[in-house]
């Protein structure tokens, strides 16, 4: 199990702020419809830019592809019993059995295909935990300076 790099306290102080922040937000927008949509949006970006960084990466490090497989390998034993689960696992090994240079270029893309795929990427790890927060906290600083 991969620890946080943050304590207790810092989860805690992040949570907060986060909750407040979306509180602020659903304010500024109107509705909860509305909130939602901001928010799926928002994951969408971030989606993007962290597949971007991942394909990034992959071109300069291609042996990253392993911690893709051993993801699927571990998420497949721990979710034997999730046919839908298994059916994703089982796209993404198709998937990583292409050139690098496809894997990347999926991995960047905009399109709906791209989006539905980086909701199940198999390369968490490949980005660190501090990286994927202040990625995640210069989206969520953009979105509200907009």
């Amino acid at each position: 199990m991969q620890t946080s790099p943050f304590g207790e306290t810092d989860q805690l102080l992040i949570r907060d702020y986060d909750e407040r922040r979306s509180e602020a937000a659903l304010t500024s927008i109107g509705s909860l419809s509305n909130f939602a949509l901001v928010r799926h949006d928002l994951t969408d970006e971030i989606s993007l830019e962290m597949g971007r960084c991942v394909a990034a990466r992959l071109r300069h490090q291609p042996e990253f592809i392993r911690i893709a497989r051993d993801n699927l390998d571990r998420w497949r034993r721990l979710n034997a019993g999730a046919p839908s689960l298994l059916r994703c696992y089982k796209e993404w090994e198709r998937i990583l059995e292409r050139p690098l240079e496809e894997i990347c270029v999926l991995l960047s893309s905009d399109s709906e295909e791209g989006r539905r795929l980086r909701q199940n990427s198999p390369f968490a790890g490949v980005l660190g935990p501090r990286e994927v927060w202040e990625m995640k906290q210069r989206f969520r600083h953009a979105t509200t300076a907009a």
